[in-house]
């Protein structure tokens, strides 16, 4: 057995010698073909057909995260040679034109595709234009828009906001409107007709005939005059309060009442908040204090003082209450406000 053994081991000895120089004499085995390579083209145009030229086309090969970029020749034709089999994004863009992407492109060995469905569109523009107006520019059209508020057409009714958010007046456009309403011809019309009343009610104590009536028109006209200034003006620029009303329009008819009722005592201040109305209580006090410089001697005196104050307090109401429920339809250039 030892014998068939050993002879066994030298047949296959032999028969791997010959298997070994066999494969030597035939050499290396080749390697695999590689696939044939596809090429790629198209036509970038708009929506109305026009060729594009110029346009940046770019392959995408996401599977090697590789991009071949290339542009458009004059008639809009691209060409992309020598691509790997695989599937590829076509992605276009041109200037004035919205980027374009194509779905997935499967490029096979040896195929030639032709790229379809390449259309740009438009670019839609998106302009963002800051105006930049500064709160005083915005309070000085308000303030513009305000003067031009007449009832009827005809009485200045200047100091109502119908804005509920109106811009902060400056110390310059709040004097600015005290005087407009100050030294407008209807203000001294008004003062006029005070004075013709107060004649005829022989009050103050002044003199009767021209001089008594001259007398009577200057200290109505001196009334509001120094109410508007300090109230209107002085006051609200020292204090940093808002001298106009602003009207309510909204809610039950109680709530607009209390609103009104109480802007003689609570105002909006120029930070926006609602606060005591100093600027018009104190107005409506000064002047009342004043008129006694130039009232008879009858008529001066704390009497005088409080009676005054009482009667300015009073009317600011009663025209805060005629403001909102009234004054908005007669005035047409408030109509149109918001």
């Amino acid at each position: 057995m030892k014998w068939q053994v050993l002879i066994l081991a030298v047949v296959l000895g032999l028969n791997g010698l010959r298997t070994s120089a066999a494969q030597e004499s035939k050499g290396p085995l080749p390697d695999a073909p590689k696939p044939e390579p596809g090429i790629l083209v198209g036509t970038v145009v708009d929506v109305n057909n026009d060729t594009v030229p110029q346009a940046t086309v770019a392959l995408q090969d996401p599977a090697r995260n590789s991009v071949r970029t290339l542009a458009s020749n004059d008639n809009g034709f691209f060409e992309f040679k020598d691509i790997e089999p695989g599937t590829y994004h076509v992605s276009i863009a041109a200037q004035g034109f919205a980027s374009w992407t194509s779905p997935d492109v499967i490029i096979r060995p040896g195929q030639y595709v032709i790229l379809t469905g390449s259309k740009l569109s438009i670019a839609m523009a998106l302009t963002t234009v800051d105006v930049g107006y500064s709160a005083e520019e915005i309070a000085t059209e308000q303030v513009k828009a305000e003067e031009q508020q007449r009832i009827f057409g005809i009485i200045p009714n200047f100091y109502v906001s119908y804005d509920p958010n109106a811009a902060p007046l400056t110390t310059k456009l709040k004097f600015q409107l005290a005087a407009r309403v100050a030294f407008d011809p209807v203000t001294f019309a008004g003062s006029g007709l005070v004075a013709a009343s107060n004649q005829a009610g022989d009050r103050p104590n002044y003199r009767e005939g021209t001089i008594g009536y001259a007398e009577r028109f200057g200290a109505a006209y001196a009334d509001g005059f120094t109410d508007i200034m300090i109230g209107g003006a002085i006051l609200p620029s020292l204090l940093h309060q808002d001298p106009r009303y602003f009207y309510q329009g909204t809610g039950s008819t109680k709530s607009r009442a209390l609103h009104a009722i109480s802007s003689s005592f609570v105002c909006k201040g120029d930070n926006g908040k609602w606060q005591p109305n100093y600027s018009t209580v104190g107005g409506d006090l000064a002047s009342a204090a004043i008129s006694n410089a130039y009232y008879p001697a009858s008529n001066r005196g704390p009497g005088l003082f409080l009676a005054n104050f009482l009667i300015f307090t009073s009317q600011r109401a009663a025209a805060n209450l005629t403001q909102e429920f009234i004054l908005r339809r007669l005035t047409p250039k408030a109509k149109h406000q918001n």
